[in-house]
């Protein structure tokens, strides 16, 4: 049971569930725009996520901390670095117009990271903008990505499915900021920390309604009516499942709600297609 454990935890702490989280939210965007799979795409942002997150979360040890490696930090640099090529392959594979938005989220990757400024702290520190940066990033990688390098015209439903996923990701976000409540530096001001973990839960559930009543102004033309109302009983489903989340999450709640179970919505909703389309 121990060994499985450490499986489990070198898994997400590696940060490979999170990848899948995010390549699943790439094939839904697939299957709403009736995009071919695009393997360029895919590999860039599964492996580019790895790199990305694992940038993020270990790069105060490695830079900062200068702390003696345990077997399992070797383990997720190797994965890292081996990402980091696969990640490069993809790169290499994407329309150019497409490699230039890569490019900017990159960069907003690395202003999230390293203090660019002068006794400036990084923009994970900055107060109250870290849930904004991240949202914003899974909506390029999920999104717009895919749809860019297929060289589909941005139409309204385009938009539309920006602020459905920014506010998808965004409410996600705030389960894991309840999670990590009494572990958040205060100044960081995340959102229940400004407004308490009641407030955050009701505006979870306002922002699910909003996500809900958008379906509604959904203009992309679909086979039949019946696959148009599977999409959006679908996307009622997932924000269901979300705000049962958001309900039931509390500071005391272990790391896996949130870094195992939360993180797997995406790819229940991706299976949840795969079979019933």
């Amino acid at each position: 049971m121990n060994v499985l454990k450490k499986i489990l935890d070198f898994y997400i702490n590696c940060s490979i569930h999170v990848a899948l989280s995010v390549f699943a939210l790439v094939r839904i965007t697939d299957y709403m725009f009736g995009i071919k799979e695009d393997s360029a795409v895919l590999i860039f942002a599964f492996f580019g996520t790895i790199v990305g997150y694992n940038f993020v979360k270990y790069d105060a040890l490695a830079r900062i901390q200068k702390c003696q490696m345990k077997p399992q930090l070797k383990g997720i640099a190797l994965v890292s670095f081996i990402s980091l090529l696969l990640t490069a392959y993809g790169f290499m594979q994407l329309q150019w117009i497409t490699q230039i938005i890569g490019i900017v989220f990159l960069l907003l990757t690395m202003l999230y990271t390293l203090p660019f400024f002068p006794n400036k702290k990084n923009a994970r520190n900055w107060a109250g903008i870290k849930i904004y940066i991240v949202a914003l990033c899974w909506v390029g990688v999920t999104l717009v990505l895919p749809i860019v390098n297929a060289g589909l015209p941005l139409t309204s439903d385009f938009y539309l499915k920006c602020v459905q996923r920014f506010i998808l990701v965004f409410v996600l976000i705030l389960i894991f900021e309840i999670i990590d409540l009494m572990q958040d530096d205060p100044h960081l001001k995340t959102v229940p920390q400004q407004i308490g973990v009641a407030f955050t839960k009701r505006l979870g559930y306002v922002l699910l309604f909003v996500f809900c009543l958008l379906e509604l102004f959904n203009v992309n033309t679909r086979d039949s009516i019946a696959i148009a109302s599977l999409d959006c009983t679908l996307q009622c489903v997932i924000a269901l499942v979300v705000g049962l989340f958001l309900a039931f999450a509390n500071p005391y709640r272990s790391k896996y709600y949130t870094s195992f179970w939360v993180e797997s919505i995406p790819l229940v909703l991706w299976l949840l297609i795969a079979l019933l389309v």
